[in-house]
């Protein structure tokens, strides 16, 4: 006969630790990371039974195996894949359109000057004498020199940006990487099944996508649940053996961003960096753009009216200096009567001349044809956006249906185990009364 009192005691231990399983899955489930747990049961064989068999007639109690996470490592991963994906996605499109708005015409007014510039050319045909005129024409060519230089400082404060940015996620990736090292270190020393594991092994798949969606890394897994990580576009290995490899930045004079392991070029294919890196290689190639566009505009317009001349009959001046790029373009410091509304012949000729300015490959076709690339850019990059967090999120939901606490299921396991518990305190007090009812027949 087995020992009524060895099974209720069993039971009383083991429903006790299932219940407080339950407990930290209600108390932990709006905890990012925390995955359900259950806690592993089995029947203990009863007193006779051999060492290496168990009998299936003679009840022995029941005894913990483990706590168990509710995990899929399949979806684990491709949650990591579709978040780097997403975060790359997600940070060129956000640069992207953070171009867009240094670009737009109400920002620096580029577009609105050029127009007003050549409307009022169109006007001092009329009247090449009128004072009120030439100094709207003055002010016109200030307005496109101060947008250009708004644009250029609007490109360097987004350039500048995206290398703290980048700055703060290789730092926080290195932080990471150290961490998921200490776990590993944690997790060679944990005893298996335990809640201590359990826990630890939350850490590891919570630095695992933080790091994925910084860096797209290949995994390998040991024994005991410790992980080896590297980087996977190079091989270069970031965390293994007891090591760690940081990763490097390194920022180039236009603001374009590069990495590096142990020395080595480092290239994403996903996470943040990716994208960081992608998003400074935009602002610096838009930066150029700029600048170019800044340095044809000002020198088609100069010639134009340098083609002409002034009141008192002096060849037409330049209207901008510092034509070398947008953040130095700046109107010359003209007066009215030095506005070059004549030309050879006609005291209108080279406002008349000022319209072939006008149409394909002149300044307002060129600015033009720049703001249209980038919203086609931007557009494109909206797209893959969208497609990426749809990804992300279908990948997510599906992890998180097979990791998230279902509060739901947790009160029927409560109860059910609270019953568990109930049953198996009778049973020590069956016990007691059997044997207390045996010594009162003595």
């Amino acid at each position: 006969m087995s020992d009524m009192l060895g099974i209720g005691l069993s039971g009383l231990r083991a429903y006790s630790r299932a219940l407080a399983t339950v407990g930290d899955n209600i108390a932990n489930a709006q905890t990012p990371g925390y995955t359900r747990r259950t806690l592993a049961l089995r029947e203990t064989p009863g007193g006779s039974d051999p060492m290496l068999t168990r009998s299936h007639i003679r009840p022995g109690g029941v005894e913990t195996v483990g706590v168990v996470r509710a995990t899929d490592m399949w979806l684990a991963e491709e949650a990591r894949l579709s978040a780097g994906d997403g975060e790359r996605s997600r940070l060129t499109f956000e640069a992207m359109g953070a171009i867009e708005q240094a670009l737009a015409d109400k920002n620096n007014g580029i577009a609105k000057g050029l127009t007003a510039l050549l409307g009022t050319a169109d006007a001092l045909t009329v009247d090449p004498g009128n004072q009120a005129l030439r100094t709207q024409f003055l002010d016109n060519v200030e307005q496109i020199a101060s947008g250009f230089r708004t644009t250029a400082d609007r490109l360097d404060r987004l350039g500048n940006a995206a290398t703290a940015a980048a700055t703060d996620d290789v730092a926080r990736l290195n932080t990471d990487l150290q961490a998921l090292e200490n776990v590993n270190a944690g997790l060679r020393k944990a005893r298996p099944g335990s809640t201590n594991e359990a826990s630890l092994l939350d850490d590891r798949d919570r630095l695992l996508g933080q790091l994925a969606a910084r860096l797209d890394i290949a995994v390998s897994f040991g024994s005991r649940g410790t992980v080896a990580v590297r980087a996977a576009s190079s091989g270069d290995q970031l965390v293994g053996g007891g090591t760690v490899q940081p990763v490097g930045l390194t920022v180039a004079a236009d603001g374009r961003i590069s990495y590096s392991v142990g020395g080595q070029p480092l290239v994403p294919a996903s996470g943040a960096l990716a994208g960081r890196a992608s998003a400074a290689d935009r602002i610096a190639s838009e930066r150029s753009a700029v600048d170019t566009a800044a340095a044809i505009i000002a020198d088609r317009i100069n010639t134009a009216h340098q083609a002409g001349f002034d009141a008192g009959g002096a060849p037409g001046a330049a209207l901008f200096t510092g034509t070398a790029n947008a953040a130095t373009l700046t109107a010359a410091a003209l007066s009215p009567a030095n506005v070059a509304a004549a030309d050879a012949s006609r005291d209108n000729g080279n406002m008349i001349n000022f319209a072939q300015l006008r149409g394909t490959g002149g300044p307002q076709s060129l600015w033009a044809d720049l703001m249209a690339r980038q919203g086609q850019a931007t557009a494109s990059a909206k797209a893959q956006s969208a497609a990426s967090t749809t990804r992300r999120e279908a990948a997510e939901a599906a992890r998180d249906a097979v990791s998230e606490v279902d509060l739901d299921r947790e009160a029927a396991d409560l109860l059910r185990f609270q019953q568990a518990y109930t049953a198996a305190a009778q049973t020590i007090q069956v016990a007691r009364e059997t044997m207390q009812a045996l010594f009162n027949a003595l």
